[in-house]
């Protein structure tokens, strides 16, 4: 099985020893990307507007591989106030994807300093 790292200056730099992305098997797998903005590494204030970030630098992700968030097949969520968050959360989320959306586990999660965390499976093409 043949790995290859997927790495862009379009989202944030990782902050541990992890890659951004990893393409396996046909997937792009990518880690869990937090809502920094990766030019000023400025912190949206909101759950929606951390949700809208965080998928964009999902999305720049992706975009090293010619993807985008329709080639998703699979996004896991942590938010740091499940309960209080989910609806603004999956509004937002609903605003990045069309149906039929991708499978999709959310959880409630210890975060440091941010209200959301994603990380996604997505398929690639040809």
């Amino acid at each position: 099985m043949s790995i290859e790292q997927v790495s862009t200056t379009d989202a944030p730099v990782p902050g541990g020893s992890y890659s951004q992305g990893i393409v396996a098997d046909g997937f792009l797998w990518t880690a869990g990307f937090g809502p920094q903005d990766p030019e000023t590494g400025e912190i949206p204030t909101g759950v929606a507007a951390q949700t809208r970030q965080v998928l964009e630098n999902v999305r720049a992700t992706l975009a090293v591989r010619g993807l985008d968030l329709e080639d998703v097949v699979k996004v896991t969520t942590h938010l740091q106030h499940l309960e209080q968050d989910f609806a603004e959360y999956d509004a937002a989320y609903r605003e990045m994807f069309d149906e039929p959306y991708p499978a999709r586990t959310t959880v409630g999660s210890d975060l440091l300093g941010i209200l959301v965390e994603i990380d996604v499976v997505a398929r690639l093409r040809g």
